[in-house]
C-alpha cells in the first residue's frame, strides 16, 4: 500500500478528509460520515509511520517528532492536501484535508448573495466563524478569488498552512505559508502592513499578539479576513473582547466597533436527499446599533438585532435554517440539531 493510492482514493471518491491512524483500517470522509477502508490493511504503528513519513522532507519530519505535531500543505498532481501529523498514544497518526483544485464562486458554493458586498469593500475587518471543517477557508477563498477577479489589489495571506492556491487574475497574490515562509503570525503580519497591501488574509486569529494586529491593520485602512472558532456572531465578538486584558478592553470594543464590518457564522448541514452537505450561515453586520452595543459592552442584545433586521442584511441561524426546511432542501431534524438556540428553532418551526 502506498500512500499516493490513499490520495488519489480521497480524491476519486470526493472525500473531504484521509484518517491514517494505527490501529485502525485507512478512514475517509464522505458528505459528514466516516468510512473505514476495509479493502487495505489494517494500520500497523510501522505501516502508519512508513505512509506518513513518505512524503514528509527531512526538516518536516525533524519538526515532527521534536514538537510531536506539525501542519503542512502538500501538493498531489493538481491538487492540494492539508496535513496535520500528530501522535496518539504514542503512534505517529495524520489527517488529510481535500483542498479542491478549483476555487468556486459565491453562487457554486450555494452562499449567501450578500456575501458580494464583501469584495466591495475597501477597508475593515470581516470575520468567519464556526467550528473546524464547516467551510471557513471554502468560503473566504471565493470571495478574496472574486477580489482576484474584478479588481487590481495587492493580497497578502498568511495562513498555517497555505490552502487554496489562486489564479493568476487583476490583482497580485502574496501568500506566506508559516515556517516556510515566515516564522511567526506576528512577524508576517508586522511585515504585511509595510507590504503595501490593499486585502489581507489571516488564516486564523490564534491569541491576544495576532488579535490586535488584525485589529490594527484593519484600522490603517486595509480590508482584512480572518477566522474564528466561535459558533454564533455574538459569541465572536464577545471572543475577540476577552482575549484583551481587563483594563484594555473598553478601548478594545470602541476599535471593533469601529473596523468590523461583518460577522459570518458558517455550518455545513447534511442535505435531505442525501447528495451531501449545504451551508447554513447567520450574518451580523455592523449598523449603528451593533456599534453602540459593542462599544457599551451590551452584546448579550445582539441576539435580538439579529433577529428583527432580516431587511438590513442580517441572517439568523435558526431562520435560515427554517427557510431551509421549508424549502425542503433540509429535514426538520436536522434544523433543529444544528441550531444554536434550539428555543429558538422549536418556536420557529412549530
Amino acid at each position: 500500500m502506498e500512500i499516493t493510492e490513499l490520495l488519489q482514493l480521497t480524491i476519486d471518491k470526493q472525500a473531504s478528509d484521509l484518517h491514517l491512524i494505527a490501529g485502525y483500517y485507512p478512514t475517509i470522509r464522505i458528505s459528514g460520515e466516516l468510512h473505514q477502508l476495509t479493502a487495505f490493511p489494517l494500520l500497523t504503528k510501522e505501516l502508519a509511520e512508513s505512509l506518513i513519513f513518505s512524503i514528509l522532507t527531512s526538516e518536516q519530519k525533524e519538526n515532527t517528532l521534536a514538537n510531536r505535531e506539525s501542519d503542512l500543505g502538500y501538493e498531489f498532481h493538481d491538487f492540494r492536501f492539508r496535513i496535520n501529523v500528530y501522535y496518539s498514544m504514542g503512534k505517529l497518526s495524520a489527517s488529510f484535508r481535500l483542498i479542491p483544485n478549483v476555487i468556486k464562486t459565491i453562487e457554486e458554493l450555494h452562499l449567501p448573495q450578500f456575501l458580494h458586498t464583501c469584495s466591495e469593500l475597501k477597508q475593515g475587518l470581516i470575520l468567519l466563524t464556526g467550528p473546524t471543517g464547516e467551510g471557513k477557508s471554502t468560503t473566504l477563498a471565493s470571495i478574496i478569488n472574486e477580489i482576484n477577479t474584478k479588481y487590481a489589489r495587492h493580497i497578502i495571506t498568511v495562513e498555517d498552512p497555505v490552502e487554496f492556491i489562486y489564479p493568476k487574475k487583476k490583482s497580485i497574490i502574496s501568500q506566506r505559508q508559516l515556517q516556510d515562509d515566515t516564522l511567526a503570525w506576528t512577524m508576517a503580519l508586522r511585515s504585511a502592513l509595510r507590504e503595501d497591501p490593499d486585502v489581507i488574509l489571516v488564516g486564523e486569529m490564534r491569541d491576544y499578539d495576532t488579535i490586535q494586529l488584525v485589529l490594527t491593520a484593519a484600522e490603517t485602512g486595509h480590508l482584512v479576513f480572518s477566522t474564528l472558532h466561535t459558533n454564533s456572531t455574538p459569541e465572536s465578538i464577545d471572543r475577540i473582547i476577552d482575549t484583551f486584558p481587563s483594563n484594555q478592553q473598553s478601548q478594545v470594543r470602541n476599535q471593533l466597533s469601529s473596523v468590523l464590518k461583518m460577522v459570518i457564522t458558517q455550518r455545513l448541514v447534511p442535505r435531505i436527499d442525501e447528495s451531501g452537505l449545504i451551508p447554513a450561515f447567520e450574518i451580523l453586520l455592523n449598523t449603528n446599533p451593533v456599534s453602540e452595543n459593542i462599544r457599551e459592552g451590551k452584546t448579550y442584545l445582539l441576539n435580538n438585532i439579529l433577529e428583527t433586521q432580516e431587511k438590513e442584511g442580517f441572517i439568523l441561524l435558526e431562520k435560515y435554517l427554517l427557510t431551509m426546511y421549508r424549502n425542503g432542501v433540509i429535514s426538520r431534524e436536522t434544523a433543529l440539531t444544528y441550531a444554536i438556540r434550539p428555543k429558538e428553532m422549536e418556536k420557529f418551526i412549530k
